[in-house]
């Protein structure tokens, strides 16, 4: 018996939005990652991006429990001395909500070239509006 490994040519992947309103960061962010790997997937294969595309909706609304909105730090630095921006995450959401979920979704991939790679199949907006209707995306419930 043989071993399957998908390649980019045998790869079929879906559209899938995700509703983030009232959802926790660190699970939602989870579960989009396990998404866009495709681990979910009985076909994944560790060296292929095998992952879906994934929509995520009402980023604005996503929660953090806790005192996280004012003790979670954003670090931001420039490579000249001196230049280390702070920012809080309540700030960060009321800026650029999308952000948070990117910030945090990119922490869970692979570093490299693949996981740049499947970091552009993501798609973070503030409301519910996105101009991906053509695709049909599904809607997945999210676990927990």
């Amino acid at each position: 018996m043989k071993t399957y490994m998908a390649n980019n040519q045998t790869v079929e992947r879906q559209w899938f939005v995700v509703d983030a309103k009232g959802q926790t960061l660190g699970r939602l962010s989870t579960q989009i990652a396990t998404y866009l790997r495709g681990k979910h997937k009985p076909t994944f294969t560790p060296h292929v991006d095998c992952g879906d595309y994934v929509i995520v909706i009402n980023a604005k609304d996503v929660e953090l429990t806790g005192n996280k909105w004012a003790k979670k730090i954003y670090y931001s630095h420039s490579q000249y001395p001196g230049s280390l921006k702070k920012t809080p995450a309540q700030t960060v959401r009321e800026r650029y909500p999308e952000r948070l979920i990117e910030h945090s979704v990119k922490g869970m991939l692979p570093k490299g070239k693949l996981g740049r790679q499947m970091f552009k199949k993501l798609f973070v907006y503030a409301d519910e509006n996105h101009p991906h209707q053509a695709q049909k995306p599904q809607a997945f419930k999210l676990e927990g």
